[in-house]
């Protein structure tokens, strides 16, 4: 028996109960994937929106200063 239940044939190949099981497992986890994705982004979402133009402003000029320091 595989890792995923399925078992394999004579050619090494995994039968058809395994392979639908591998893509089911693939698929939930690309659904994870795709949701923690989601929630990083809505976080960082908050979180610009939380901030002033001002602060904004502030901020990215900052990260130019570091970035231009970086290079030299």
């Amino acid at each position: 028996m595989g890792l995923l239940g399925g078992g394999r044939d004579g050619a090494g190949r995994l039968g058809g109960a395994g392979r639908g099981r591998l893509w089911k497992v693939l698929g939930v986890a690309g659904l994870a994937g795709v949701a923690a994705t989601g929630a990083v982004v809505a976080r960082d979402h908050r979180r610009r929106t939380q901030m002033s133009p001002d602060e904004v402003r502030d901020r990215l000029r900052e990260r130019l200063a570091a970035a231009e320091d970086s290079e030299s």
